[in-house]
């Protein structure tokens, strides 16, 4: 049996007949740059996370991005991420201008620990930006209390977490905005690159969206130097049918998550380790290993593909060797990177391809 890292044919298999009917009556309505698919999405999309506010964007990226300008942070800030994140965090920060600050992830969870954070912050910290990684949520609770305490603003990452949650409610609104992407592997994924900020600060929903269209308000009136970033309607069409089943899907994976924690306890790999408070939407499935390498060359040869999310931390990659960081700079997320192997895990496997990994992974072992 072969069993594919993710299949993203199978959603749009599932739901051909509604995504179609959407993308057709998007082409018929003449909209082609906003219109009623996209504000019928941001709605459906701030009601689901519980924000105030959706503003659709072009990609993650410019989530991100166009958040932090949102939030005035420029080149004489700084801004703290987790040194094992994926380098868009990174890059949406050095974008701006300003300065990254890493700090170092809780190696049992994989996410920014709040307890490192607060010995981060100067003077010029202006964001705390914490990336909900593999889908499980950062701890809201205490890095919200830091960003109050030193009057910062928390920028989420969510581009892993659509439909988690914190302490009972869905990522989307704890924060002061939340950075969503909608890239088709995403649990929430569109047909092309899709992103979006939620948000309850109408001011600052108001502020992206017209960064994102040109820096105006009124046509070839422009206040600032903005960016052309916008959410497609016809993106917007097929997402509004696919967050209708997202609750499905993420219970789907869920279960295969729980079966993969029951089976493989015994295993020798380090499982991922869920706080009480946290439910994770399972976009990875992300154990460790002493012999990573081997252990995804084995189970290649037993059909099961595998990913590993990510093998070089920002500090190490090329495009950020002007920081200066060499090996041990960052020893937990340099660890990580070494370490961490995720296994299939999609709303669309069947249960035999379930048991085929399961199957896999103890004689890989």
């Amino acid at each position: 049996m072969k069993v594919p890292f993710l299949e993203l044919k199978s959603a749009y298999e599932e739901l051909r007949g509604e995504i179609d009917e959407a993308i057709a009556r998007s082409v018929e309505s003449g909209w082609y740059v906003g219109g009623p698919e996209l504000k019928q999405f941001e709605q459906a999309f701030a009601s689901y996370t519980g924000a105030s506010h959706t503003v659709g964007v072009a990609n993650g990226l410019d989530a991100l991005h166009l958040s932090l300008r949102a939030m005035n942070v420029g080149p004489d800030d700084e801004v703290i991420v987790a040194s094992n994140s994926y380098i868009a965090t990174v890059l949406a920060v050095t974008m701006t201008g300003a300065t990254p600050v890493l700090v170092e992830p809780d190696p049992n969870t994989h996410n920014l620990d709040p307890s490192k954070v607060e010995a981060a912050i100067s003077r010029r910290t202006k964001v705390i930006l914490p990336t909900h990684l593999y889908g499980q949520p950062a701890d809201l609770d205490r890095l919200l209390a830091l960003a109050t305490q030193h009057g910062l603003k928390l920028l989420e990452d969510a581009a892993q977490a659509h439909g988690a949650t914190c302490n009972g409610r869905r990522v989307g609104a704890h924060g002061h905005a939340v950075a969503w992407s909608f890239y088709p592997s995403k649990n929430l994924g569109a047909l092309g690159d899709a992103g979006a900020v939620t948000t309850n600060d109408g001011e600052l929903a108001d502020r992206i969206r017209t960064l994102g269209n040109y820096g105006s308000h009124v046509r070839y009136v422009n206040e600032v130097q903005g960016v052309n970033s916008r959410l497609d309607p016809l993106q917007a069409a097929v997402l509004n049918v696919k967050l209708a089943r997202l609750d499905q899907w993420n219970s789907r994976r869920a279960r295969i998550a729980s079966f993969y924690l029951a089976e493989l306890a015994d295993a020798d790999l380090v499982l991922p380790a869920v706080p009480s408070w946290a439910s994770p939407a399972w976009h990875l499935f992300v154990i460790q290993s002493d012999d990573r390498n081997a252990l995804q060359q084995r189970l290649c040869d037993r059909g099961v593909q595998t990913l590993i999310h990510y093998p070089i931390p920002p500090h190490l990659q090329q495009a950020y060797a002007g920081w200066g960081f060499g090996p041990g700079s960052f020893p937990v997320a340099e660890q990580l990177a070494e370490r961490v192997l995720s296994l299939p895990i999609g709303p669309h496997m069947t249960d035999a391809q379930v048991e085929h990994v399961i199957t896999a992974v103890k004689a890989a072992v």
